[in-house]
């Protein structure tokens, strides 16, 4: 079974909407890097109990995604403020080079704090 990397951020953001032992052996699928077999084991269940509950679990967080977005979001946020970190790099490497103005680079170096630390 082929994984979805991008369920292991759905699941970071909907993890909680599961169940506990859904999102228990979505866990050990996805960020434990258990196999089928090794999940069965520890769950007590057959190899198929265990993809079910995987595919099912999938089914819910990209059901939950299309309808919230809260993740397509995350991404568009973290986009931007990586575009407006790197605006005010430029901002800043030019008031450096050609005008230089206190106020200009004090505020450009503001952007850079906020935006990193939003990335962080």
């Amino acid at each position: 079974m082929a994984k979805d990397l991008n369920i292991s951020l759905l699941l970071d953001f909907y993890g909680s909407m599961l169940t506990e032992k859904q999102r228990r052996i979505v866990e050990y699928y996805y960020d434990d890097d258990l196999s089928l077999s090794e999940i069965a084991e520890n769950e007590g269940i057959t190899r198929q109990g265990v993809r079910d509950f995987v595919k099912r679990s999938e089914g819910l967080l990209l059901e939950m995604e299309q309808k919230l977005g809260l993740v397509r979001r995350f991404r568009e946020m973290m986009d931007g403020l990586q575009k407006i970190d790197e605006a005010a790099g430029r901002i800043r490497e030019y008031n450096e080079h050609y005008i230089y103005a206190r106020e200009i680079d004090e505020s450009a170096k503001q952007i850079l704090e906020i935006t990193r630390r939003l990335c962080e």
